[in-house]
C-alpha cells in the first residue's frame, strides 16, 4: 500500500502592525541608549555571571517593558535585566536592551538593541537596531527582512574562499579552527555580536559565528536570518533554537550564513 502523502503547514504571516510596533519600540530604546553612549557618567558593573551591565541596559529594558505592557498587557516578557513577566496571550517577547555591552562601554558603535516575539506558531518577529550606526535590520514571519525599511537579502556569493566570516571574539577558538579557516581562505573579522548577523542578513558579509549565546542574544536571529534567505544553525549544524551547552544562561551557539556553503562552515568551526 502506498504511503499517505505528508502535509506541512506553513505558519501564517505575522501581523504587520505588530512588526511596526516592535521596530518603533526598539528604535526608541536605541535613542535612549545613545544618550549614555560615550557619556562621562556611564558606569559599568558586573552581574553574577561576570557579564557587564550599565545604567543604559537597565533603562532601555524598562522602556521596552513599559511600551509592550501598555499595548499588550497579556503578553509575557523575558529580558536580560529584569525578572520574567508572565502572560496569558500565548505570545512572549524577548529583550536584550544592549547586545554588545562591551562595545557600548568602550565607545564602539556596533552595539545593538534586540527585540523578538514568538507566538503560538513559533518565531514571529526579530529586530536588530544599531542606533550609533543609524541602521535597523528587522523581519517578520512571512513578511521578509528589511534594512531601514528596504527589503534586504543575504549575499549571493557561492565560494568559501574570500568569503567574510565575522565572530564576536576569538574566545573558544582553537588553533585547529584558525588553520581550517585559513586553509579555506575565509576572511575573519570581529566586533560582532548582533551586528555581525545584521551584516549577514543584509548581504554585506557571508557568515557570522558565536560559540556561546544566551537566548536573548539568539532569539531575534531565528526570524531575521531565514527571512533574509539565509541559514542559521548551532555550531554543530543542528537547530539553532535547541539548547545544547551546559551553562545556566549561555546554552546556545550559532552559525549564520547565506547558505551557499553552510556545511563547509560547520566543518571549519567544529571543536
Amino acid at each position: 500500500m502506498p504511503e499517505a502523502p505528508t502535509t506541512t503547514t506553513t505558519p501564517p504571516p505575522v501581523d504587520r502592525t505588530l512588526l511596526d510596533q516592535a521596530v518603533a519600540w526598539t528604535r526608541a530604546a536605541g535613542e535612549l541608549t545613545l544618550g549614555w553612549f560615550n557619556h562621562p557618567e556611564l558606569s559599568v558593573s558586573r552581574k553574577g555571571d561576570g557579564s557587564p551591565v550599565t545604567q543604559a541596559d537597565r533603562a532601555a529594558e524598562r522602556l521596552l517593558r513599559e511600551q509592550i505592557g501598555a499595548a499588550h498587557p497579556d503578553d509575557a516578557i523575558h529580558g536580560e535585566e529584569e525578572d520574567d513577566t508572565p502572560g496569558t496571550s500565548g505570545r512572549r517577547w524577548v529583550l536584550d536592551p544592549i547586545d554588545g555591552t562591551k562595545a557600548f562601554s568602550r565607545g564602539v558603535g556596533t552595539f545593538s538593541n534586540l527585540v523578538y516575539l514568538e507566538d503560538e506558531h513559533g518565531p514571529a518577529i526579530g529586530v536588530i537596531n544599531l542606533p550609533a550606526l543609524g541602521e535597523t535590520v528587522y523581519a517578520g514571519r512571512g513578511l521578509g527582512c528589511f534594512l531601514d525599511d528596504t527589503p534586504c537579502r543575504v549575499s549571493d556569493r557561492t565560494e568559501v574562499r574570500g568569503a567574510y566570516l565575522c565572530t564576536t571574539a576569538f574566545d573558544g577558538w582553537t588553533g585547529d579552527m584558525f588553520r581550517r579557516a585559513t586553509d579555506e581562505g575565509l576572511q575573519l573579522r570581529t566586533w560582532g555580536d548582533a551586528y555581525g548577523y545584521a551584516l549577514v542578513a543584509s548581504g554585506r558579509v557571508e557568515a557570522m559565528f558565536d560559540p556561546q549565546l544566551a537566548w536573548w542574544d539568539l532569539a531575534a536571529l531565528l526570524v531575521i536570518i531565514p527571512e533574509a534567505g539565509g541559514v542559521i544553525t548551532s555550531r554543530a549544524g543542528g537547530p539553532a533554537g535547541e539548547a545544547h551547552l551546559d551553562h545556566p544562561e549561555y546554552k546556545w551557539s550559532a552559525i549564520a550564513s547565506n547558505g551557499a556553503a553552510h556545511d563547509a562552515l560547520v566543518r571549519v568551526l567544529r571543536h
